[in-house]
């Protein structure tokens, strides 16, 4: 009888461990692999909206924006345009220019020396007409929460009222102002229901673009929530088990009662 030397045993028992673990050395290769493609996606791509900025301290350009410019000594150097979806907009000489995420004074250096190879003097002024989609947002118990259209200078106690909490299920004293941000997010407890209670506006700050308020609901309402998740599954289906039986009683067979639903 031949027997198998330890040699040749220890290689099959190697060879057998490697197709075992072919698959999953596969799957952490690849697993890996997508892991590095979504960080350098978040690094490169990510964090929120490209353009972004306190237009209330100092207006900036975003993509839908109109700039209205005009050349101090150049007249024929004037006009409006709309901000492209790439960011740029078109100005006479220069051709496409890239002005996405400028503030109104870097935009005006920006453009006069853009066009400075093109005439003798220049000096060109801007107006910047919000036209793009500066917002903030309410949620939860509000009878209108979604995206709110930023209008500047509103404040949280404004914002919460203008999306209308709910009566009975709102805890207006356990708002929170979220500023989202992928490094350092800062999210502020809010009594509202204190203001006009007791008149402390401490906390009443202003809302910025792109700010999420959040509204949550009362113990009760929560409670609420729980009981009804939990029995509304075994409700439905018992209700339909007794309408049918109504049914049948009424009419003596299934299918031809006036109320019918087969």
């Amino acid at each position: 009888m031949n027997r198998i030397s330890p040699q040749r045993r220890r290689v099959s028992l190697a060879l057998v461990l490697a197709v075992l673990l072919a698959p999953s050395l596969t799957s952490c290769a690849t697993t890996t692999s997508s892991d590095k493609r979504i960080l350098q996606y978040l690094n490169q791509e990510g964090f929120g909206k490209r353009y972004t900025g306190n237009s209330q301290d100092q207006n900036y350009v975003t993509i839908g924006d109109g700039i209205q410019f005009e050349d101090s000594y150049n007249p024929e150097v004037r006009g409006t345009e709309t901000v492209d979806v790439d960011g740029t907009i078109r100005i006479p000489e220069a051709g496409s220019v890239f002005v996405a995420g400028m503030t109104r004074a870097e935009l005006e250096s920006f453009l006069t020396q853009r066009l400075s190879p093109y005439y003798v003097q220049t000096d060109v002024k801007v107006d910047i007409r919000a036209g793009g989609t500066r917002a903030y947002y309410v949620m939860g118990e509000v009878s209108s929460p979604g995206r709110k259209k930023f209008r500047g200078d509103v404040t949280v106690f404004e914002a919460v009222l203008e999306a209308i909490p709910n009566k009975h299920s709102a805890n207006l004293g356990r708002v929170k102002l979220i500023r989202a941000d992928p490094r350092n997010p800062l999210v502020i407890p809010i009594d509202v229901a204190d203001m006009w209670q007791n008149g402390d506006s401490t906390y009443n700050v202003n809302v910025q673009e792109y700010d999420i308020i959040y509204v949550p609901p009362t113990f009760l309402q929560q409670l609420a929530d729980i009981v009804s998740a939990i029995i509304i599954p075994v409700v439905t289906p018992l209700r339909t088990i007794f309408q049918t039986i109504f049914l049948v009683e009424n009419d003596g067979r299934i299918g031809t009662g006036r109320y019918s639903r087969f």
